[in-house]
């Protein structure tokens, strides 16, 4: 694998694959911390573990509307409709011709799936219990499922337009997927299904699961990614705009005039194979 160019610099493709495995590392180790405080009942974690449920619990038990408002949105972002989403997103990007970046949409999914559940089998964390639940929930807790798929789901949508977007865009993008994984994640915890230490541990592993998963389909197929979201930009940019961008320009009469067409497949006029 080549990390930099003739001229000895990185390219960006290898700067891109570095970053998703410094993404996968970095929440692989605290991911493992984590879980070390989790298993060996550490007592600061438990202790805030306990407080901050107990407290969201009392609030929830004597609010009966303002429960059934969390536990819509909670149903709202669960794991079903995450995978859904990113189910159809890649069924879309397979029928534009983005096939590898479709495929990554569906590892994501799938492998995102398989590790909640190794990880879940493997901790065999009790849920909160109460005398008195205001929800429930099947499965072991750690770590959270709502917070692994909204987590991913949302990366990988922001990621999948994210060179069409301007910084203002990006910022807004950003934003937004960020609350609706808080808000998504606060809800297992009002709602006293899950431990605080469940959701945080639920989002580090997303971070694990995009980071890996990316740099698996880069080693897999090289380019293969950047070239699918360079297709995916041609394909939700304006009719109009795309016509005016494939017209076949006149040449120029100055000998260095070499401009590159802007499409996918690197020929003007020419539709996504």
């Amino acid at each position: 694998m080549h990390l930099t160019s003739s001229s000895g610099s990185i390219t960006p493709r290898s700067r891109h694959l570095l970053r998703q495995t410094a993404l996968a590392v970095c929440c692989a180790a605290l991911f493992a911390v984590l879980a070390g405080l989790v298993k060996s009942g550490w007592g600061p974690l438990a202790r805030f573990d306990q407080g901050w449920i107990e407290h969201l619990h009392s609030y929830a038990r004597d609010r009966t509307a303002w429960t059934a408002s969390v536990q819509t949105l909670s149903d709202i972002g669960g794991t079903i409709t995450m995978r859904t989403v990113l189910g159809i997103a890649a069924a879309w990007l397979w029928l534009i011709g983005a096939r590898v970046l479709a495929v990554w949409a569906v590892a994501q999914t799938l492998v995102g799936w398989g590790a909640l559940w190794v990880l879940k089998l493997s901790f065999d964390r009790q849920r909160p219990a109460f005398p008195d639940p205001v929800s429930h929930a099947a499965g072991p807790a750690y770590p959270s499922g709502h917070a692994m798929a909204s987590a991913i789901t949302f990366a990988a949508l922001v990621g999948l337009f994210w060179s069409q977007l301007r910084r203002g865009g990006r910022i807004a993008a950003c934003a937004a997927a960020a609350a609706a994984v808080l808000a998504i994640g606060w809800t297992r915890t009002a709602l006293g299904v899950h431990w605080p230490s469940d959701v945080l541990g639920g989002w580090l592993a997303a971070g694990v699961v995009l980071g890996g998963v990316t740099v698996a389909v880069e080693l897999w197929r090289p380019g293969a990614l950047a070239r699918d979201i360079r297709r995916v930009n041609w394909r939700t940019r304006p009719r109009v705009q795309r016509i005016v961008v494939s017209t076949p320009r006149p040449a120029s009469h100055d000998p260095g005039f070499d401009e590159a067409p802007d499409h996918p497949d690197g020929a003007a006029g020419r539709g996504p194979a």
